[in-house]
This record gives structure tokens, sequence and C-alpha cells, in this order.
């Protein structure tokens, strides 16, 4: 049960030996992914607070400005350990488990974001787990009537054993709905709504807070399962009692379960609790109280609600069809008591249960063997460009993802603006503005050096967001790393907090909330996964003015080629395929990056500029290739100064972007301290032709395409996995 250290500190605080009951309590909410007992001093480094920040770290979500009327909501989770048991319903549970952190908040969800990181798909295992990962998202999104519209898929060895579900959801309401979690009155009651609880996710916690094993992994059928068509009625029903005026806090039941809910719903009131295990509704007869108290099974929520207000919640419950009851109340005493079969089973002081865990740094230590990061050792150079640029075009992690949108972005809905398989997506809030969001991470980067990885991942999703005209709102995150036990893996996880928040402090972008998920190694395959802090990051649209294309729509436009390129590739796609990782220089995040996103979101807010695009992993190589349509391009990089045509073309130096505009002037002002040069032209016809020192390199659209579909193509191979 209990760690010796913790449990001498429960029964030094109780003067008595804790329960099994008692200790399964402190063993799931004093676990790392409920209580962040290593993480937490690190997070405090973070810029929580903005202007436009509402509700920031410590709720189901975070809640934002959007404009005098009308509220955002957003939060990040994973789902990392039960997706490799069970990809389908850990990927469709993680879906539905963010979801209701949006609604607990009064605010509809309207948006669900994705960046999943997996093993290479040359295995028929990792093409299972992705399949079954973008079916079970996807399915779950499309019975709910939420739109999958934007992620990231990312393939590397080390996610073989562990790969990582991430999902970002974003909703949208009106002020006046704005719910908390935070408690109200003594004697109001405690709802418990939704499934009927099981034995799905039983200790959930405590396994996301330990390394994925064959020989303690829970079985298959103990990973939770959703329902989706129950999840939407259990939308609707929460924000008809939330409209109603009906509800004095709310939350969703996700780690640790019935027992995470009330103690935390109980402790932020300053109240404590009484909980009657025996009317909590039931799939089996047989579960036994431990079960009852901290199963995650999906779909459920708690809601505070007043005595004379119990029984028209009820009645709205079963208009929706979904199971409801009275499960407790709050009580002054600040002590969490569980009742069953008439006895008193639990009696705990709750704010010990939430704030008594020891929290602390780990040690720390850069690891003993890292790559050198400041050698200049190159790949020989390709003999035929062409080619080279072809075979990078179709690997993996440059290769099209048309069809993983496709598969993802099964829900079509009205509020979704413009185009898919864009720099960010759009979701239409007014008829003026809209929400912009992105998502996504640097690991190639942030293995060989954590706080350069980190920046350019708050750079790079701020870049994803300026080339819609945007800036950044705020930021979520989900930490993804190894066992932080090991000095090695808590560097890496110090390194890139840091890295992360003095990217987000420079950008004014405050970090309103996220998630942390360690413990992700494989004993199967003895890897750790490389660090992965993962953000997603919102911005506001204006849609007085044309919102620039990720794509080439015009002829006859100049390109402008906006910041610097260098020879820096260490951690580039260019040096991983070429099996030199651990070589090459770190990119060099430029001092004004502020300055040039900045500049960038003026210029494509401006109604200028036809197209835009970040250039970032691929470099300037894919991202021409990701713009051409039926319209092309003819660029000279002569100017650039840089001798190697594959480091011109494959350079990951962030801060750039590629703009295509009718007239420059009015941009030029806009650029007159960022650089900006001329570089070509856009042309009729599906053809790019890029002149790189005396070598110049033509593609059709078409040999561009048959190279980007390896993704395609692996996922019809299928696989005999089971």
């Amino acid at each position: 049960m209990l760690p010796a250290e913790d449990l001498k500190l429960v029964v030094e605080k109780l003067d008595r030996q804790p329960n099994d009951l008692e200790q399964g309590i402190f063993l799931n909410l004093w676990s790392e992914h409920c209580s962040y007992r290593s993480s937490y001093p690190l997070l405090k480094n973070f810029k929580t607070d903005g202007e436009n920040v509402i509700i920031g770290p410590g709720d189901d979500a975070a809640i934002v400005k959007f404009d005098d009327e009308y509220i955002l909501s957003v939060a990040m989770e994973s789902h990392n350990h039960p997706s490799y048991i069970d990809p389908y319903s850990g990927a469709a549970t993680g879906v539905g488990g963010i979801v209701r952190d949006v609604i607990s908040m009064g605010t509809k969800p309207v948006a669900v974001l994705a960046p999943f990181y997996l093993g290479p798909l040359d295995s028929d295992k990792n093409r299972w787990i992705f399949d079954n990962i973008l079916e079970g998202a996807a399915d779950y999104s499309e019975t709910i009537k939420v739109a999958g519209i934007r992620g990231e898929s990312y393939f590397d060895e080390r996610y073989s054993g562990n790969p990582l579900v991430n999902v970002v959801c974003v909703g949208v309401g009106k002020k006046e709905n704005m719910m908390t979690s935070v408690s109200k009155t003594a004697g109001n009651r405690f709802i418990l709504f939704g499934s009927k609880t099981g034995r799905d996710g039983l200790g959930g916690a405590a396994f996301a807070s330990a390394d994925m094993s064959e020989d303690d992994t829970p079985a298959r059928e103990t990973i939770p399962g959703g329902d989706a068509e129950l999840e939407k009625r259990v939308i609707d029903a929460t924000l008809e009692i939330i409209e109603k005026k009906l509800v004095e806090c709310c939350r969703d039941l996700g780690a640790s379960g019935l027992t995470g809910a009330s103690v935390e719903m109980a402790e932020k009131g300053g109240f404590g609790f009484n909980l009657i295990a025996d009317d909590v509704p039931l799939l089996f007869d047989d579960l036994t109280l431990y079960e009852i108290m901290l199963s995650e099974t999906q779909e459920r929520m708690l809601a505070e609600i007043k005595p004379e207000n119990v029984e028209v919640v009820m009645e709205i419950m079963r208009k929706h069809n979904v199971w409801a009851a009275d499960v407790g109340y709050l009580i002054e005493e600040p002590v969490y008591r569980v009742n069953f079969k008439g006895k008193l089973e639990a009696e705990l002081p709750i704010h010990f249960i939430v704030s008594g865990v020891p929290r602390c740094e780990l040690p720390s230590e850069a690891p003993a063997k890292r790559p050198d990061v400041h050698v200049s050792k190159k790949p020989e150079l390709p003999a035929d460009m062409k080619t080279c640029v072809l075979n990078m075009l179709s690997s993996y992690n440059l290769a099209s993802r048309k069809t993983v949108w496709e598969k993802f972005a099964k829900t079509t809905l009205p509020e979704v603006y413009g185009e898919s398989g864009g720099d960010a997506g759009i979701i239409k809030v007014t008829d003026k503005k809209g929400v912009a969001m992105t998502c996504g991470c640097e690991p190639a980067v942030c293995l060989l050096d954590p706080y350069t990885g980190s920046v350019m991942t708050v750079l790079e999703n701020a870049m994803n967001l300026a080339v819609k005209g945007a800036s950044g709102l705020c930021l979520v995150d989900n930490l993804n790393f190894g066992n932080p036990n090991k000095p090695e893996q808590y560097w890496y996880l110090k390194q890139s907090v840091l890295g992360l928040s003095d990217a987000a402090k420079k950008l004014n972008i405050p970090v309103v909330g996220g998630n942390v998920s360690l413990y992700n190694e494989s004993a199967e395959f003895d890897t750790a996964i490389l660090p992965t802090p993962a953000i997603g990051v919102l911005g506001i649209v204006s849609f007085e003015k044309p919102i620039p294309s990720s794509f080439f729509k015009e002829s006859d436009e100049t390109i402008l080629l906006i910041g610097t390129t260098k020879a820096e590739l260490g951690g580039s796609e260019y040096y991983r395929a070429a099996d030199m990782e651990d070589s090459g220089v770190v990119p060099t995040v430029p001092e004004n990056y502020d300055k040039i996103v900045e500049a960038i979101a003026k210029a494509c807010a401006s109604g200028e500029v036809t197209s835009a695009h970040d250039i970032s992993r691929g470099g300037i190589a894919k991202a021409f290739a990701s713009m051409l349509t039926d319209v092309g391009a003819e660029v000279d990089l002569t100017a650039l100064g840089i001798d190697r045509a594959d480091d011109l073309l494959f350079s990951e130096s962030p801060a750039r972007a590629i703009l295509t505009v009718k007239s420059t002037d009015k941009i030029a002002d806009i650029m007159k301290d960022i650089p900006c040069i001329a570089i070509g032209k856009t042309v009729a016809g599906s053809s790019l032709k890029m002149k790189v020192g005396k070598e110049e390199l033509a593609f059709t659209k078409a040999e561009i395409d048959e190279a980007s579909a390896s993704i395609e193509k692996a996922m019809k191979i299928g696989y005999k996995y089971e």
C-alpha cells in the first residue's frame, strides 16, 4: 500500500494506523499524478496571471476572457499509460475526460487538439496503436459533436513502449454561467451523476505514477472504457443545470474518482465532507468500498446543490436519461468521512489529505554522456539534392498528415472556420472574432538541450498563431517525462520548465494550467521517452480582414522570408534521418524573437498577406512543399548566404516564416526592424523551383505528394497485432 515514509507521516498525523481504504486515499491523492509532489516546486516558475486570465491553474480548466460577453475555457491532460494497453479506449476516454473538465466550468466544448507521440510505423504494434488511438479519439469526438481541429503526430522509437496521448479541449461560454470547483455552503448536498460506478480505472492515479512494466500493468479490461453517447447526455445535462443557476460548484470525476473530486471540492471551500457510499449507483452489486471510492469509471460528474434544488436537478437528470444520486453533504468540521453499511469507514483531516503530501525538488543532474551539441560535425553532402529532399519529405515526421487529419477530424461544425491542416485551427465565436489554437512540441531538440527545445516549443506555437494574425492569449502544458527519481530525468524536467517559463514570459503568454505525466518509461524496451513538454496555445483572431491561408492562393505575388536562417541543424529532422542525432549545433533562438512574433502577427492581421506559413520541422524545404497547391513558387535562396544546400534547405532555425503579398510597401514598414527579404514569386501551376547556390531544384506537386504519402502507405499495410 503506502510507501513506508508516507505511511509513517500519516500515522504520526492520525496518531493511529490507517485502514486499507484510508491508505488507498493517500496512495492515490499523494501520487505524482494528483499532487505534483516532485514537480510542484518547479511549476512555481510559471507566470500564471494576466489581464485576460479569470481563473488560472488549480481548477478543472482555466478561464480566460474572450470579450465582454464570452469566456474561453481550456485544459490539457494526458492518457498515456492506458493508451498503451488499450489505445482505442485510452484515447477515447482521454478526450472524454478533458471535455468534462471544460463543461464543469460552465462552458460548451467546441474543439479538441491532440498531440500524439508514438513509435515508428514500421512495427505492426505501433501501427495498431496509432490506428486505434486515432479511431478512439475521433469516434468519441464525433459522437459528442466536438470538432477535432488540430493535432501533432511525432514518431520516435523511444515512444514504442510508452506512447503519449495528450489532449487539449477548448470551450466557449458566457461569463454569467462561469463555474468553479470551490464549494460554497455547509449543508449543501452533492449529486453524483453520469455513469454507474464500476471497477474500470481502479487506482489509475497510482498507475500513472509508475513505470510501464509487463509485470504490473493492469489488465486491458480494467482500463476505463468510454461511453460517448452517455457523455453527450452528461454534457447537455451539466450545461442545463448550470445555465438554470442550480449549481454552486462542479467537477468531473477524473484521477482518484469520487474520492479525488469530493475531497478537493470540499477542501477548496474550507469545509469537510460526509459521504454516504451506499447511495453511489453501481454497475456491480459486489463492488467493495475501496473500489467504489477509487474507481475511475468515466462519464461521471459531481455537483454541489442547495437542498431545495436537489429534486429539480434530479428531474433534469431523468429527462436526459442520466443516472444521479445524492451521495453526501458539506460539513463545517474540516474532516473527510466515508460511511458505508452503517459504519464509519474513513475519517481523515481533509486539509492533510490535500496539502499534507511532502513536496520537494529531487536531485537533478545532466546526463553524464550528453551529446556535444556545440560541434559542427556534418553529414556528407548528398550528391542528388532533389532525391534527398523527396526522401526527407517521406520521413514519418515530415510526411503529409492528410489521412491522419481526415480520420481525426470527422466532425465538421459550423463554428469551424476556414481551411483544415493549416498552422492553427480556428473556431468562430462571434461574427467578428474567433479563437485560434495550436499545439505541439520539439522533442528532438529537448533531448539535446531541454531548455532551448522548450523555448522553441513555445516560440513555434506562437508562430503558428502569428501567421493567422493572432497573438498568444494563454498557454496550457502537458509535461511528459521519465522517472523523476532518476536525476537525469528530473534534470530534463527542470530545464524544460525553465525554458517554457522564460519563453512564455517573454512572449507575455500566461501559463494557465496543465498536467504532469511522469514515469513514462518502458521496461519492455528499456527506454525512457524523449523529454516531451507538449503545449497548447490560444489566440484571438479578427474576421474583419482576410486571414492568411497556410497555402499558396494567388500567383504573381512576392514571397517574403521573415527571420534569420543559420546552418545550425542539431536536433533537426535532417540530422536524425542521417543517424546523426547526437551531432550538430542546436539552433540559436534570436534574442528579439518576441518582436519577430509580434511583427508577423501584425502583418498577418493587416489584410495585406495572402498566404503565410511558419518554418519549423523540416526547414524551408518542408515549408514550401506544404504550401504548394495549383499555385506554385519560384524562389532564389542565394541571398541567404549559406553555402551548403542541405544546411540551407533543412535548417530548423526558429522564428521564421514565409509570407506572400501583392505589395511589399506596408509589410516593409511593419518589418523595418525585423529580418525580411524577398526571395521569389508565386506562379501559376503546381510546381516548385528553388535556386540553391548554382543548383536549381524543380519539383512537381505530384512528386511531392507521392513522397509525402509515407504515413498513408504505412497504415494501408495494416497490422497483425491484437
